[in-house]
């Protein structure tokens, strides 16, 4: 079978595909066929050897991916459309996918919709329900808003009954944030004080975060009493923030750290709880993963290189086949 394999960690330009060995299905496992694979920030990284995992070379990229169960296993039907997650290994014809990382498709979505669902929405849930404990009526402030992440949490939090304030680089990316369902989006550049205008001189109850570098003060400044700033990622590329504690005092804010993986792998039975949760919000009509453009298989670099370009809008999907 056909796979898109990492075989020096030199970056997105020598990636290739490659006929590798299908996998058999071990005790646990579900064999799928897959459809579409979602690119992740991940996978950029993996290229590079500067994730956290590094598996040795040759391997396979492909974090979150949708497709087709080829034989029943693990509570699984031969046929039954499915969504998955790995730490690598999706971006293949076919895959031996763990069951407790793997949920049933619902009927209202695409192969390249469900590709879009499991590492951002899951994220995006976690941090505002586990992690802010958002309430209806709350209002959600967005940084990077119109990247897979940012429009998963425009959804969610939009599903949960928030008001969201989508944070964009630029006027293509702050009408895409709007599309996906954001109440309002401004510009990076001002933020601060457009928050301040917006809000009537109140704030935010939450900050999402997967920027860091410059934005972090005045994010921490644009919080209402008792705000919640999650910190998800440091797509900047500036350095990890510092925070003087007695900024914390001031209003009695808080930062919080969203490190949904590490909490995944340290509470069996939460992801079926998160599915769970997700696919009531997917059947009240409230999230559609916005994708952003799609590729066939032989561009998977070319998606990474856009996101590493920051073009990327929404969810960038490889399709393994139509």
């Amino acid at each position: 079978m056909r796979a898109v394999q990492v075989s020096t960690l030199t970056g997105p330009d020598d990636i290739a595909i490659q006929e590798v060995p299908e996998p058999a299905a071990a005790p646990g496992h579900v064999l799928v066929q897959v459809h579409s694979v979602g690119v992740s920030f991940p996978d950029l990284l993996l290229t590079r050897g500067q994730y956290q995992l590094k598996p040795e070379p040759p391997f396979t990229l492909g974090v979150d991916f949708a497709g087709v169960v080829l034989e029943s296993a693990a509570g699984f039907d031969e046929g039954q459309r499915v969504a998955g997650f790995g730490s690598h290994g999706g971006a293949a014809e076919v895959v031996a996918a763990p069951a407790p990382m793997l949920f049933a498709l619902p009927d209202s979505l695409s192969y390249d919709e469900g590709s879009a669902l499991p590492m951002n929405y899951l994220t995006a849930l976690f941090a505002l329900e586990e992690r802010a404990g958002l309430r209806a009526g709350e209002t959600v402030l967005i940084h990077g808003a119109a990247g897979g992440v940012g429009t998963a949490t425009i959804q969610v939090a939009k599903a949960m009954g928030a008001r969201t304030i989508a944070v964009c680089s630029t006027e293509e990316k702050q009408a895409f944030a709007r599309a996906a369902g954001a109440d309002e989006a401004i510009a990076i550049d001002g933020f601060k004080d457009a928050v301040k205008e917006l809000t009537g001189g109140r704030g935010v109850d939450v900050v999402l975060d997967v920027v860091g570098g410059d934005v972090f003060t005045d994010s921490l400044r644009s919080l209402a009493p008792q705000g919640r700033l999650l910190v998800v990622g440091f797509a900047a590329g500036q350095g990890i923030p510092e925070v003087k504690v007695n900024r914390l005092l001031l209003n009695n804010i808080d930062v919080r750290g969203v490190g949904w993986g590490d909490y995944v792998l340290k509470h069996p039975g939460y992801l079926e709880q998160q599915w769970a949760r997700l696919a009531e919000l997917i059947d009240a009509g409230g999230i559609t993963p916005p994708i952003g453009r799609t590729y066939p298989v032989e561009e998977f670099g070319q998606a990474l290189r856009d996101m590493d370009d920051r073009a990327a809008l929404g969810k960038l999907v490889v399709r393994i086949r139509d």
